[in-house]
């Protein structure tokens, strides 16, 4: 646990270092991981053009966003093929290669989750990704077991920055918002959880969330 602090001869409590933060919930997508749909199909399509026209207009990341929001894969996919025939195989492998859209860690956050763990700081993610594409990518990455709950917006139907996700959460997690930092990269997830009382930060790069955290007394 987090020793007591001592300034100016007085004995700090951690939750006067830490503001009351007693919790620290981050985003997964952008955050701990990296996501880019280009990722996978600059492999599949070779020209540059038809590429950006794919990525913009067939499977983009607002239609990626409905299996976020909890919509069947199946028929997502089968519904995209009826839309642009002639494009199976690419519309199919959103569906069957999705952990090729995650180059790989965000540098420096994994280290983070890591310290931020040792210091005994209760951790939670809430993250807006669909359930089939959740359970695969969670199968793989251990780092997620030191998390104490994740919030999965495809299990529950909702979505950030929908405030009934973070009300669920926070019921779910145990802490009243003021005791909870939020960690996101959408400015509008961040401008959502503020309103409803948590700390929040807006994610740029693992730099800026390290100096934040130590201005905070979390590390």
């Amino acid at each position: 646990m987090m020793a007591p602090a001592i300034r100016g001869g007085l004995v700090m409590s951690a939750d006067d270092e830490t503001g009351g933060i007693k919790a620290v919930v981050f985003d997964v997508g952008r955050v701990l991981i990296q996501w880019d749909l280009r990722a996978l199909y600059a492999k599949l399509i070779d020209d540059a053009g038809h590429l950006d026209w794919f990525c913009s207009t067939v499977v983009t990341e607002e239609w990626h966003f409905q299996h976020d929001a909890g919509r069947a894969l199946a028929d997502m996919v089968a519904e995209r093929k009826a839309e642009f025939p002639g494009h199976d195989e690419l519309i199919d492998a959103y569906a069957v290669r999705f952990l090729e859209t995650i180059p790989g860690a965000v540098p420096g956050t994994y280290e983070i989750v890591r310290e931020l763990n040792d210091r005994d700081l209760p951790l939670f993610a809430i993250t807006n990704f669909g359930s089939e594409l959740w359970r695969e990518f969670r199968a793989g990455e251990p780092l997620l077991d030191l998390f104490g709950d994740i919030v999965v917006s495809g299990d529950e139907k909702l979505v950030k920055p929908d405030a009934r996700i973070f009300e669920l959460a926070a019921r779910r997690f145990g802490y009243p918002p003021q005791a909870m930092l939020f960690i996101d990269d959408n400015a509008a997830n961040v401008a959502a959880a503020a309103a409803l009382g948590w700390h929040v930060h807006h994610f740029a790069d693992a730099a800026r969330l390290r100096a934040d955290l130590e201005a905070r007394g979390l590390l």
